[in-house]
């Protein structure tokens, strides 16, 4: 039977109706193997205002990095050299994943902060090595913290030659990967009747990508940027971009694909993340919960079909839903006491 399976599959692309593939990159998601739209039913009450869920955790590795993780490593030179690159969890996981796959060795670079799932998953997986730097989870300057430390790696005479970093902040295959994957499959699920698009400011790949693509197809698109309300915050994955030097932006945002941005709050987040789960039974990280919150404020002025990149699952936050949900228990245990 696999000799078979093998035999039949030998130069073939992969077969997305029966899901046979010649290995686990080939699930990376594609216009042709799109990741889930899913409709909000109980979370909202506009009718005017229909919100759909991408959900990304339904790439191999996880998480909507998946998609950049495979085009930069793809097209990497890697040679004999180590892959190094600064991650807040989720590209890390992928590029692990990946270069297991393909026989590379991978160090990651972590800021202390993120949740101790995402350091559990990378020493699980095999990383070569997993840095954790004193820093924020998205640190403003990109000459400290985990970024810091990666461009140290690449750039010192006595380790340049031993290290090769995708860059995500700057690689415009970040940008590309989201604009010939999440554009185009947005554009055909919504059958082009998308007018909302909903991401995170991060590294700015999927919002500049995506959006570039759907506002190519339509320039009366919408799309809505969100960002945390506080520069200390603990939405991993999430950069406030408010109030920064020009210098310590990402390099590939083009803030001309960008139509608003909205700020949302770590209590915003993390209580839409929970409802979220209670009334529709999807399991979020609080990035999700960001995102949505922005989409659902607009749901109370705004008429159209709305698309939020929902970019992974609650799993990999289980301690940061665990602090917040007995903070809320604690509130409560006070104001009973009042």
């Amino acid at each position: 039977m696999e000799a078979r399976i093998e035999k039949e599959h030998v130069g073939k692309k992969p077969d997305h109706v029966l899901r046979v593939y010649a290995d686990i990159t080939e699930l990376v998601a594609g216009p042709e193997n799109p990741t889930p739209l899913v409709r909000l039913n109980r979370i909202t009450e506009s009718r005017d205002f229909q919100i759909y869920l991408k959900l990304e955790r339904y790439n191999p590795f996880g998480s909507v990095k998946d998609r950049i993780a495979y085009q930069m490593l793809k097209e990497l030179e890697v040679g004999e050299r180590t892959v190094v690159e600064p991650s807040s969890g989720n590209t890390g996981i992928a590029l692990v994943c990946l270069a297991n796959a393909w026989g590379l060795a991978v160090e990651v670079a972590v800021p202390q902060r993120i949740p101790e799932e995402k350091k559990v998953m990378l020493r699980f997986l095999g990383a070569k090595k997993v840095w954790e730097a004193d820093d924020s989870l998205c640190p403003r300057f990109p000459s400290e913290g985990a970024r810091g430390l990666v461009d140290a790696l690449v750039r010192s005479p006595a380790t340049r030659d031993k290290y090769v970093s995708p860059n995500q902040y700057e690689n415009e295959l970040n940008v590309q990967a989201h604009y010939c994957t999440t554009g185009p499959e947005i554009w055909r699920q919504t059958h082009g009747e998308i007018s909302y698009f909903f991401a995170g400011l991060g590294t700015c790949g999927t919002i500049v990508g995506a959006g570039r693509y759907l506002k190519e197809q339509n320039p009366e698109i919408k799309v809505i940027g969100v960002e945390p309300a506080a520069s200390e915050h603990r939405l991993p994955g999430m950069k406030r971009l408010k109030g920064l030097a020009p210098e310590y932006i990402p390099k590939i945002l083009d803030s001309s694909v960008i139509d608003d941005t909205v700020e949302v709050s770590d209590e915003e987040a993390y209580q839409t993340a929970v409802e979220l789960a209670r009334r529709e039974g999807i399991p979020a990280g609080p990035t999700t919960g960001a995102i949505l919150h922005a989409a659902l404020n607009y749901a109370r002025s705004h008429q159209g079909l709305a698309v939020v990149i929902s970019p992974d699952d609650a799993f990999k936050y289980t301690s940061f839903y665990r602090d917040y949900l007995e903070g809320k228990a604690e509130e409560s245990r006070f104001e009973d006491r009042k």
